[in-house]
């Protein structure tokens, strides 16, 4: 016979605590997730962190090494660049902007993404073919080209860069609402809400979208990753934002002249990089593994 405490010991997990032991079962997503809390604290509170602030210059301090390094100086514990700003505060700031890239570029495409997806899986038909075949010829391009052009043609800016990568990862966000907007149409609650008399804007977005939501996060997540990766190439390429800015992408393009006689400058913008874009993709494979149940142990 079963008593209370047994029932008290079958009862059904709180979904968030469910979904936290699946995700922290992923020892790399535990890992990316720090890292990117750590990177959103630097960017928070930089102006307070950054030993220095990201466009001061001293010309007594040219290119010297990090601390560690012989001839480094302890005021400057990674160095300073060719025109004498301290790199870990212009790393430390960078963070904020390289963020705020990435949150920016995923709002916008996520907003408009899911917006075309919505509607073109919901209503189907020749706005549904027209829209895919649109994302399908973006898709076919390479994503950098396509940027390179948007930016050639609106004119180089950190803006205008942000607007280049929403439009490159925008299909993503399109293909993929539509395809769970189609799935979520078939279901037994959706044909209840319509026989209930539900209109279409009910439908769509009371019914249907929270339902979708599970791969736009983690689509999101990774997407922040790509986001700030394609920024800081078209900030390479002088195309981003444009110096004295401390983005990453920038300070790189900076220091290519001095990359054989000054390792530093060149070094620890690349790992602020290759570190962040690193946390967000093992951030949205948590997430997945977390969301999807055929992924769960």
């Amino acid at each position: 016979m079963t008593t209370l405490t047994d029932a008290t010991n079958y009862a059904p997990q709180h979904p968030l605590r469910e979904f936290w032991d699946y995700f922290s079962s992923n020892k790399g997503a535990v890992a990316g997730l720090v890292i990117v809390l750590l990177v959103l604290l630097l960017a928070a509170f930089a102006p307070w962190i950054a030993p220095y602030a990201p466009d001061a210059t001293n010309p007594s301090v040219f290119l010297v090494p990090p601390a560690w390094q012989t001839g480094g100086s302890s005021a400057h514990l990674l160095g300073t660049d060719a025109i004498g700003r301290d790199i870990l505060s212009r790393l430390i700031h960078g963070a904020r902007l390289s963020l705020a890239i990435g949150l920016m570029v995923v709002v916008l495409s996520v907003v408009l993404g899911v917006v075309l997806g919505l509607t073109a899986g919901y209503f189907r038909g020749v706005f549904e073919v027209t829209v895919m075949r649109i994302m399908d010829i973006i898709l076919t391009l390479p994503s950098l080209l396509l940027a390179i052009v948007i930016v050639a043609i609106l004119g180089p800016g950190l803006v205008n860069a942000m607007l280049a990568v929403a439009v490159v990862v925008l299909p993503h966000y399109v293909r993929i609402t539509r395809a769970a907007v189609i799935s979520e149409m078939s279901r037994d609650y959706v044909t209840a809400a319509r026989m209930n008399g539900a209109g279409h804007l009910r439908l769509m977005f009371s019914e249907v979208l929270p339902n979708c939501t599970a791969p736009l996060i983690v689509q999101a997540s990774l997407g922040i990753s790509a986001a700030i990766l394609d920024a800081a190439a078209l900030g390479f390429l002088g195309l981003g934002a444009q110096p004295p800015s401390p983005e990453w992408g920038t300070m790189l393009a900076d220091a290519r002249e001095f990359v054989l006689r000054a390792w530093w400058v060149v070094t620890f913008p690349g790992l602020a990089i290759l570190i962040t874009v690193l946390a967000f993709n093992l951030l949205g494979d948590g997430l997945r593994d977390a969301f999807d149940p055929k992924l769960k142990r």
